[in-house]
């Protein structure tokens, strides 16, 4: 059977999705222009009905978009004290390039089909704002309360 080999080049240990077998502590992470954490806590799992962050990462690599320069990285959170919006998701940039998508939030993403999330995919890929591709709906306001 063929060795497996992870995103970063890396041969994997048998049993594994992407445990390297040669560690190096010394190795930096990989680059990702976008991170997507997606609550998988108890109230939003529910809600999702589905493993959620795996069928994103595959459409993010039929995209391309799973390494690279405009790799975005999907990762599972806990509860960000925002059940009441379900499905709730926090979008952080890198800071290497213009923030214009930075610490955003969006709810009820369990309602989003593949489609709206591949629209979503390609706006940050091609560095255009979120605000433009979709409702004021999908969003969740901060406020500071005294």
């Amino acid at each position: 059977m063929a060795s497996k080999i992870n995103d970063m080049g890396n041969e994997v240990v048998e049993g594994f999705a992407c445990k390297p077998k040669n560690f190096d502590p010394n190795r930096p992470i990989m680059h990702y222009k976008y991170m997507i954490f997606l609550c998988s806590d108890e109230r939003c799992a529910k809600a999702h009905k589905t493993q959620k962050a795996e069928e994103l990462r595959e459409l993010l690599k039929t995209m391309g978009l799973n390494k690279g320069k405009n790799r975005i990285k999907i990762a599972r959170s806990f509860c960000f004290g925002a059940c009441r919006f379900r499905g709730v998701a926090h979008i952080t940039q890198n800071s290497d390039t213009e923030l214009k998508n930075h610490a955003l939030w969006l709810r009820a993403t369990h309602t989003f089909s593949l489609e709206k999330w591949q629209e979503i995919f390609k706006t940050l890929r091609d560095d255009k704002e979120l605000h433009d591709v979709l409702e004021q709906k999908d969003f969740i306001p901060m406020k500071v309360y005294e």
